[in-house]
């Protein structure tokens, strides 16, 4: 269906009222979540399809959001070029891949995502089924830094030394290795699309960590064959990079249809830097979740008064949405949204 109200704010269409998801709506704060997740692995869930299928339904019963997006992990992909991985409870995921030099590039592949990674597809093609009418799929990758620096520094990292070593000391390595992640990327979002994703979005978390002129130079180039090599047709892309203020002027570049924004910078600030040929997701703090109910309205008051600058705005947080978050406030904060969300947006001529 193309008169979903989230696919059209992604077009800059207008709607009957601002759409809203919620980064990780599919998670640990939900009990049903926890239930299924305490009889089995993270990787068992999103290697199982009717499981991922299930666990991606429970927030758009519970919370009555707009969109769903595909419940699996940045690094399945990594995992399937040949990058060991595993996660451990508090620890995050623990990846088995030293890159020391040309030969550690040389030995992972570009792996094709119908083979290697088939789960993925299967689970798609039964959430397109079950959501038919009701509301659209989201598919997602990690962009190709934010990936690079979980295979370079073996997991997540809080100076990311490891990472800007090979940047700056071994410069052809990384790009090898950039140049072979964006391939496996590319790949990876063209075969959910294929299978059904409705939208995609490209998650670049770790892109804050550099200087603007960084981004521009070991980052930006990589993102930007992504958009390039997708075979969209009518698909929309969106872009979140988190702690973006210093960059968005360079996202901006990208040519994607949605740029999603952190609660650092104000979105109608947001919305002045990246004009009025693009969308804006976001960008409501995710603690403001833990406010009660009522200071919550105030909340969803402001960014939606701030997403009035923009061309078109989707209502999501800044971050994804912290397990301790009770999930009546989620509900809270969807409904507020519908309550107060602006109707009739549309492309300013």
């Amino acid at each position: 269906m193309g008169d979903y109200r989230f696919l059209k704010a992604c077009r800059r269409e207008p709607v009957d009222v601002t759409p809203i998801w919620i980064m990780r709506q599919a998670g640990r704060y939900l009990p049903e979540y926890q239930k299924i997740r305490g009889k089995n692995s993270f990787l068992t869930l999103c290697k199982t399809p009717e499981l991922a299928a299930e666990v991606t339904i429970q927030p758009v019963e519970r919370l009555g959001v707009d969109a769903a997006i595909l419940f699996s992990d940045i690094l399945i992909p990594v995992e399937a070029m040949g990058v060991p991985l595993d996660f451990h409870d508090g620890k995050g995921p623990i990846l088995g891949k030293e890159i020391r030099g040309q030969a550690d590039v040389d030995a992972l592949s570009v792996p094709d995502p119908t083979d290697k990674v088939p789960f993925v597809m299967e689970t798609i093609r039964i959430l397109r089924k079950a959501f038919q009418g009701k509301v659209p799929l989201i598919g997602f990758s990690g962009a190709p830094f934010t990936l690079c620096s979980y295979i370079v520094e073996g997991g997540t990292s809080r100076n990311f030394i490891k990472l800007k070593t090979l940047m700056y000391q071994a410069p052809e390595v990384y790009r090898s290795l950039m140049t072979k992640i964006t391939k496996t990327v590319i790949a990876y979002l063209n075969a959910q699309i294929e299978a059904g994703a409705q939208a995609v979005q490209i998650f670049d978390t770790w892109a804050g960590i550099l200087t603007p002129g960084d981004y521009e130079e070991y980052a930006l180039p990589y993102t930007r064959q992504v958009v390039a090599g997708l075979s969209r047709g009518n698909t929309p892309v969106i872009h979140f990079a988190n702690d973006c203020a210093t960059i968005l002027s360079a996202i901006r570049t990208l040519g994607v249809d949605v740029i999603a924004v952190d609660w650092r910078i104000p979105l109608d600030v947001a919305a002045i830097v990246v004009g009025q040929g693009v969308a804006i997701q976001g960008n409501m703090d995710p603690t403001m979740l833990f406010h009660p109910p009522e200071k919550i309205d105030d909340c969803v008051r402001d960014v939606l008064r701030r997403g009035e600058s923009a061309a078109s705005h989707i209502f999501n947080l800044g971050h994804g949405i912290l397990p301790p978050t009770n999930p009546d406030h989620a509900i809270a904060m969807v409904e507020a949204v519908h309550r107060f969300g602006r109707k009739g947006m549309a492309v300013p001529r």
